[in-house]
């Protein structure tokens, strides 16, 4: 089968940091779906795994996690999906990523793809629906289309990106007042079309905009750019008893007595955690995409797909490695047909 990988982790400009591979086609077992991959999204997770470093690979590793596509076989031990069935997932960090014509992935983490996209628009959605459902309604402890989130508000730094664009809809849907950060006009603008309240600027401090807005702080923040560069930003922003939950890993210390006086919760987001652990949840993300599936389909959650490239080999990956290290993508990428 076709398949996309690498050897040597080296910049994207490398002819080698990608390439066209060809691989056997793998066979399911247990719990497990061989899914006929018509579809990938690239996220920001991929460039960091393949950026430089010195170690090679005795074979290729397959990067990729946001797929759509059609089951082909299915393990044994498979109770929700049979062969023919339409299905998108992020996958498991541990395997083998969805950047090859045919992928095993567990099938407690796969959902049904919505019906009213194509896999295009579908692949551009697990990773990072998956990582705003959980940061949202798990991790922070939003209640999903409540009264109680009436008059509440959330800061999402970083609103335009493929996290962002998710997190606004649902943040909307819960009954938030959205206010996201933008540094440009067109992902501002992006942001709003998403269903941001307000945009503000994360270059310039946090209250005083807030402030502007009628707004003494706000109740959460979902960081989604340089934790550590706004975490005393976050301090000072969060309403005492606030959440914070970030995606963004840092390797400086954070500060957080800062936190103490407000009583603030801050907790980490990392979708990979439950597929990497095998946790006893696991199942929840096979729900989780499901139950996102019937929003979209009810027309409550849209697809944040912006850009599309074709076909699925090591060049076009290679230019959406390098939009993505360039920090100026809204939206998606996705790539589809092998």
């Amino acid at each position: 089968m076709k398949a996309v990988g690498l050897r040597k982790y080296l910049p994207i400009e490398q002819p080698e940091s990608l390439l066209d591979v060809e691989l056997q086609k793998p066979v399911p077992g247990g719990r497990d779906l061989l899914v006929s991959v018509q579809a990938v999204s690239v996220n920001p997770v991929d460039v960091k795994v393949r950026s430089p470093k010195e170690r090679t690979e005795a074979n290729p590793r397959i990067l990729g996690w946001d797929a759509a596509g059609i089951v082909e076989q299915a393990g044994p031990d498979c109770t929700f999906f049979k062969p023919g069935d339409q299905v998108y997932y992020a996958g498991s960090i541990t395997r083998p990523g969805s950047n090859s014509q045919f992928q095993l992935v567990d099938e407690r983490i796969v959902g049904s793809k919505p019906q009213t996209l194509s896999f295009a628009e579908a692949a551009a959605l697990p990773l990072t629906a998956i990582t705003a459902w959980e940061a949202l309604f798990e991790r922070m402890g939003i209640q999903a289309a409540a009264p109680a989130n009436t008059g509440k508000s959330i800061l999402i730094i970083g609103a335009a990106g493929g996290v962002g664009s998710i997190a606004i809809q649902l943040a909307k849907y819960a009954g938030l007042t959205v206010i996201g950060t933008a540094s440009r006009s067109e992902s501002a603008a992006w942001a709003k079309e998403m269903g941001a309240d307000h945009i503000i600027s994360h270059h310039e401090d946090f209250v005083p905009q807030l402030n502007k807005l009628g707004l003494q702080n706000v109740n959460y923040i979902f960081c989604l750019n340089s934790t550590e560069q706004h975490w005393s930003g976050m301090a000072e922003a969060i309403a005492p008893q606030g959440k914070i939950c970030s995606i963004v890993e840092t390797d400086q210390l954070l500060n957080l007595t800062l936190l103490k006086n407000k009583s603030v919760t801050f907790c980490w987001e990392f979708m990979f955690t439950r597929a990497m652990y095998e946790t006893d949840d696991m199942i929840e993300q096979h729900r989780l995409l499901e139950g996102l599936a019937r929003l979209i389909d009810r027309g409550v959650i849209r697809t944040t797909l912006t850009e599309k490239l074709e076909p699925i080999n090591a060049a076009n990956l290679k230019k959406a490695h390098a939009a993505i290290e360039e920090g100026r993508t809204i939206g998606k990428i996705v790539l589809e047909n092998f």
